[in-house]
């Protein structure tokens, strides 16, 4: 009797589970992982939503042009600014119709389609051991003695896409020649952040093309305060990662609730333990300690959709010749 009570409970339990609406939410591998926003996220919303988040891993852009209207995905997470033209040519995306007066970012926001949710600065990390000076700038980085630095290839990583857009745009026409001289103390290059900065912490390497926020971890998690990141006179490149839902979603209202609760207090202090970022909809007295007190840029740059597509090509086929040489 014991026994058909517990499997009815399961039956009704699997049944209640089935009944609950599905929301669907594409991401990047990183934002799925155990260590990333994704789980925290989807528990937090489910608390509220009375449905089954469903996070589904992979390259993000490609595969949203590949399944075309008939996506399954009502929720596209993990977009960056410098490919959001290519997202946004496909029409699949439908308003996000949230009030971007509710931002905290470096710069103002106006773009009615894609919603940030977290941001930082492009920057090099270092590990101050091996560094006692570091960089003030582009021209003092190339200057460096015996440095070893790891970056992302530009045409598989997104970090390494913003790092030569930055480069292009505080050196013009003189981009190559800047990459020309740097690439001497380029120890490797890699397809993306995770390989680049594990050569970094496991001691490879002195300097990795990371985040500004990136030392955060380091100091809350490891209570290492050797890592941190060099701020460059010039400026650095401001990094968006931004949401956006679908046309064609088949659950609407919960794709808006989904977009409501990225702007969340819930939501928001979600993001700088997990994804260890800036939330784009908080005021810098509201961040935790650890990331408040971290080195800040006095300068932001930022690219729209439009300059940065028109850059690309040109900024990664100059990077690519001064390393080849």
């Amino acid at each position: 009797m014991r026994f058909f009570i517990f499997l009815t409970g399961i039956s009704l339990a699997t049944l209640a589970s089935a009944n609950k609406p599905v929301l669907t939410v594409y991401a990047p591998d990183y934002f799925v992982s155990e260590w990333g926003p994704g789980p925290s996220i989807e528990e937090a919303f489910e608390k509220t939503c009375e449905c089954d988040v469903k996070f589904s891993a992979g390259d993000l852009v490609p595969r949203l042009i590949l399944e075309g209207s008939s996506t399954e995905a009502d929720i596209i997470i993990g977009l960056n600014t410098d490919v959001t033209k290519k997202a946004r040519e496909t029409g699949l995306f439908a308003p996000h119709q949230q009030n971007n007066d509710a931002l905290f970012l470096p710069i103002q926001w106006n773009d009615d389609t894609f919603l940030p949710f977290n941001w930082s600065y492009v920057s090099f990390v270092y590990d101050e051991t091996k560094i006692s000076q570091p960089p003030k700038s582009f021209d003092e980085l190339a200057n460096m003695k015996n440095a070893k630095i790891v970056i992302q290839d530009p045409r598989s990583s997104i970090s390494g896409l913003a790092l030569v857009l930055w480069v292009k745009e505080i050196y013009g026409d003189k981009a190559e020649d800047y990459w020309s001289k740097l690439a001497p103390k380029i120890l490797t290059v890699t397809k993306g952040w995770s390989e680049a900065y594990g050569l970094f912490t496991s001691g490879e390497a002195e300097m990795v093309l990371s985040f500004n926020t990136s030392p955060a971890y380091h100091i809350s998690v490891e209570e290492d305060q050797t890592k941190k990141a060099a701020i460059f006179e010039e400026g650095h490149y401001a990094y968006f990662e931004l949401v956006g839902k679908l046309k064609s979603s088949n659950q609407p209202e919960l794709a808006n609730k989904f977009m409501q609760f990225v702007l969340s207090g819930e939501f928001q202090s979600l993001i700088p333990f997990t994804n260890w970022s800036y939330p784009a909809a908080q005021d810098r007295s509201k961040w935790p300690e650890v990331f408040s007190k971290l080195p800040y840029p006095e300068k932001a740059y930022f690219l729209d959709e439009d300059k940065a597509d028109k850059m690309r090509k040109k900024a990664i086929e100059e990077w690519r010749a001064a390393l080849s040489q």
